[in-house]
């Protein structure tokens, strides 16, 4: 089996994104995290990652996934201010995994991901997406305990 460099979780700040190292396993956070987000109302719409397709071809990769979360009810609300704006649903959560096995939830954040869309969908986008900071966080919070 083929393996490829270990890549290091990049842990540099970005814009708009919030990190959260773990001590977690890979595998145990990504059942953390979908556990997590059930628990604050929303739901795994999507889920994909490169690491077992990779080891299907021989290539051993770090565990690298990415969980997509939304609930109806943000996504009615949403679409009632902005269509546009439904592209950037689910917003997602990235799991990766680090050299020495742990792994490191990172988002980008639900009010960055929807700031092009605020000129359309006015206030209440901004606050809705506000809300969304907030479960967000909640999940990254109860998968750090």
């Amino acid at each position: 089996m083929a393996s490829v460099p270990a890549l290091a979780q990049d842990a540099t700040p970005r814009d708009g994104w919030a990190i959260h190292p773990t001590d977690k396993p890979y595998s145990e956070l990504v059942l953390a995290v979908k556990s997590a987000v059930k628990a604050n109302g929303m739901a795994v719409v999507t889920e994909a990652g490169p690491t077992g397709a990779a080891a299907s071809r021989g290539i051993t990769i770090p565990g690298n996934r990415v969980i997509g979360a939304f609930n109806n009810d943000f996504a009615v609300r949403i679409l009632a201010l902005s269509t546009s704006a439904m592209i950037e649903a689910p917003v997602r959560f990235y799991v990766t995994e680090n050299d020495d096995g742990t792994a490191t939830l990172s988002y980008k954040k639900p009010s960055f991901v929807f700031a092009p869309y605020v000129d359309e969908g006015g206030a209440t986008l901004t606050e809705i997406a506000a809300e969304l900071d907030a479960r967000f966080e909640a999940v990254a919070t109860s998968v750090n305990e």
